[in-house]
This record gives C-alpha cells, structure tokens and sequence, in this order.
C-alpha cells in the first residue's frame, strides 16, 4: 500500500518526471493539503487523489491478476491481457521501451514493476490529467522529437485497422481519421501535433484511445463527438474519469468477495463434521484478516528481493 503511495505522488507532484519532487513542486501541488487532511477525515477512502486505500485494492487486483507467476513483475504478454488485450501490441512495445518506465528492468529483463503499473492503470482509465498525456505522447513519440508526426500516427492506427478487420468491421481509412482528429485537437502548427497542443484538447482520451485501444476507440464510435464535448465540459473537476472507474471496479470486486463467500457457505453444509470443524477454523482465520490485506500467495514472495529503488531511479 505505501509503495503506491509514493507512485500516486510522484505521479501527481513531481511535474518534471526526474524522480525527485522539488521544493517549488511541491508547493504547486495540493499533496501538504492533502496530508492535512488525513488529521480530519475518518474515511481515508474519502481522501482520493493519494491515500484511498479502495483505489489501492483496484489497481493492486489489477496487477495480481495479470502477474501469473506472482513475482511482483509483470512482462509483455501479461500486460497486453490487461482488458482483454484491448491495447494495441505496438503501444505495449512502446511502454516496455523505457519510454515511460523507471529503473532499467523493462528494457534489460522486459518485464516492469507494480510501481510502473501504478502509473500505467491510472494513465489508461484517466487520459485527460497532465501526467497521463504526457505519458501517452511520450509513447507514441516514435522519434522524441517532442511532436507527434502524421507518420507516428498512421503507424499506430495500422494495428487498430487490423484489429477492426479480424472483428468484421469497415476501419475509417487513415485520411479521414486524420482530418477527425486534428478537427478535434486544432494543432497550433500543420502537420504536427504537440504536447501543449494536446494539453489544450478537453478531449484527449478520445485521441489517444483512437490511436491504440480499440476497446475505447469503439465505444467513443458509439457517441457523438459533440455531446461527449458538452458532458466533458459539464463535469467540472468533481469527479475524475479515474475515480469514476476504480469505484466501480471496487464494487465489482465487492461483489465478487460476497458471491465467494455466499459459495462458501453453501460448500461447508455439504461438508463433514470434521471437515466441518476446520472449515470454521479456516474462516474464522479469514476473518480476523483485513479485508484489504495481500492476497495469502504473496506469503512466498521475498519482498526483501524486490528492488524497489530502480522505481526511482
């Protein structure tokens, strides 16, 4: 729970991506406002931006489901599951790359830590924040010159084309995809978009989602472009597209919890008395465990072996 602490920090607060929050950082971030809260507010759920221990449970769920093997590492394969593989194999590529990960294990070993993923969960179901743009445009900046060219875009649309061929769907050709999304970003310079250029977009999950998850980017097919516009700007800042998605996955996961245990119950009727017996031993066990504690398989893992520090390098 701490480790992500820290990466909803760094994500949040340390604007430069170096690693290391500065003092000016700092003081533009709402983070000391929000460690006082801590003194006053009795549900740290309530406390979302860094400390919500349900926005915990959901991504660390997340993790330890694609994380087969359960070394605290997941690998390309593992991560293009994630949503049933709605995210295109070459933005995976390009996450694996170094492009948006700390530390050298994704381009040494290919595999990256709970800590990227951190960023990477909360970059997908939120890409209208200034981190999550930056971390999308630094991944589809083939070249990092610091502009995405008409070349990088069309090469990220191929595999969406692809995609939408093998589920019997006509894709839009590349040209008129074009035309749509520079109508919809209005790009301060032709033939380029940049970072600011984005930034300025109240519309950028649209964007991004054309370009590599073809999940999302039919699901946006589905609307109007201009009431999605109106119901962005109606929105406000009450309630962000992250927290929308990790409270209704922590329901789901909720529910799930309470389907298990209503099975249980039902199992243990058809069980022997002594059987019986240690059934109840086992869940009175259970039950003295925090709902939110790690999973038991995490027992065999040596969190002492885990490298932490390359997260911040």
């Amino acid at each position: 729970y701490f480790f992500q602490v820290i990466q909803r920090i760094f994500y949040t607060v340390n604007r430069s991506w170096s690693g290391k929050i500065t003092c000016n950082e700092l003081r533009k971030s709402n983070f000391l406002q929000n460690v006082a809260l801590l003194e006053e507010e009795a549900d740290i759920n309530q406390l979302t931006e860094y400390f919500s221990y349900e926005h915990f449970y959901v991504i660390y769920c997340k993790f330890w489901e694609l994380d087969t093997d359960h070394d605290l590492y997941i690998d390309r394969k593992d991560l293009a599951r994630h949503n049933d593989h709605a995210i295109s194999n070459r933005m995976i590529e390009r996450i694996f790359s170094g492009a948006v990960t700390r530390g050298r294990k994704a381009q040494k070993d290919g595999k990256i830590s709970y800590a990227d993923f951190v960023w990477f969960l909360i970059s997908e179901e939120d890409k209208k924040t200034p981190t999550s743009i930056e971390y999308w445009f630094r991944c589809m900046d083939l070249d990092g010159d610091g502009a995405l060219s008409m070349y990088e875009l069309e090469y990220f649309y191929e595999e969406q084309c692809q995609k939408l061929d093998n589920m019997a769907i006509e894709p839009l050709p590349f040209e008129d995809c074009l035309c749509q999304m520079l109508d919809l970003v209005k790009p301060q310079y032709e033939g380029k978009i940049t970072l600011h250029d984005l930034k300025r977009c109240k519309l950028t999950n649209v964007f991004f989602d054309t370009f590599f998850n073809i999940e999302k980017y039919l699901d946006h097919e589905q609307k109007d472009q201009f009431s999605m516009l109106r119901d962005s700007e109606g929105e406000g800042q009450e309630i962000s597209d992250w927290e929308k998605y990790a409270a209704e996955e922590y329901d789901i996961l909720v529910a799930e919890e309470a389907a298990s245990d209503q099975w249980n119950d039902g199992y243990e009727a058809e069980l022997s008395p002594v059987d019986h017996q240690k059934a109840n031993v086992l869940k009175y066990q259970m039950e003295k465990r925090p709902f939110f504690e790690m999973p038991s398989h995490l027992a065999d893992v040596d969190l002492d072996e885990y490298d932490y520090e390359e997260d911040f390098e």
